[in-house]
């Protein structure tokens, strides 16, 4: 590889490492409603909950498992949020998946100089892509958490 092309590669591995975390700005931003709510009001709710289980009347038993009890909702919703920005995760990594081979195939074929553009184009539009899918992920959470915002 000569240098030029070394040199291209790596301002165009910068572009996409800004692109990455531009979404992950992105998450963050979108996401920070529902974190607020699992993280604040459910947290809260379960502490609450869980100090009102402590009854000196009451065995150890019965202690921990109206403790548990009162974990549900926070456990849930953290497993909800956890699994659908996994799924939200997953596919933008088949997405970009598919613009790396898409560079592979055009390198192996030597059509090198519109490779690069072309990659870049491709992971421009997937994480535009998964930008905006982002927010009807977090609107279908907030539903399924009933958050009214």
């Amino acid at each position: 590889m000569n240098h030029i092309a070394a040199v291209e590669e790596q301002l165009v591995s910068e572009r996409l490492r800004r692109k990455l975390n531009e979404v992950n700005v992105a998450a963050q931003a979108q996401l920070s409603g529902v974190q607020d709510h699992v993280n604040f009001t459910l947290q809260q709710a379960y502490f609450k909950c869980a100090y009102e289980c402590f009854d000196r009347r009451r065995k150890q038993e019965e202690i921990s498992n109206c403790v548990e009890h009162c974990s549900v909702p926070v456990v849930n919703a953290q497993a909800l949020v956890e699994n659908e920005m996994a799924k939200f995760q997953e596919r933008l990594n088949r997405s970009l998946m598919v613009c790396q081979d898409k560079f592979e195939s055009a390198k192996l074929q030597q059509i090198r100089t519109d490779a690069m553009k072309d990659m870049e184009s491709c992971v421009d539009q997937s994480i535009g892509e998964g930008v905006k899918t982002l927010s009807h992920v977090v609107a279908r959470l907030k539903t399924s958490l009933s958050i009214n915002e």
